[in-house]
């Protein structure tokens, strides 16, 4: 059976350690993370509360990011938050709030963008 490993010597195998360490460290310092999915922000006006369905909100923003409950009604959630380490952070949220019959009973929409 052959070896396929490459033996280093301890100065590399040191440098290339370092070298690792740093890259890695880099990228934690500087880097940005993204939690959530993009969703058409334009189209929140077209809730119509009382009227919209949830057929209607699926074929406006695609699938919700998250589902939970309110009161024992359901509710979706549609946002995207960007934090960076400098720079600051880039957020929407939209959360709706449905009847018990599927129909939109309220929502609320935040962003940070400008």
């Amino acid at each position: 059976m052959k070896n396929h490993f490459v033996k280093l010597n301890p100065r590399t195998l040191t440098l290339t350690s370092l070298l690792l360490v740093s890259a890695l460290s880099t990228t934690q310092l500087t880097g940005c993370f993204t939690v959530g999915q993009e969703f058409a922000a334009n189209h929140v006006p077209e809730i119509k509360i009382g009227q919209t369905r949830k057929q209607d909100i699926t074929e406006l923003f695609g699938t919700p990011w998250r589902t939970g409950m309110e009161d024992g009604k359901p509710t979706w959630t549609y946002g995207i938050y960007k934090y960076a380490l400098f720079g600051g952070t880039d957020s929407q949220d939209l959360l709706i709030r449905f009847d018990a019959q599927g129909i939109v009973r309220s929502y609320t929409f935040s962003t940070t963008r400008k």
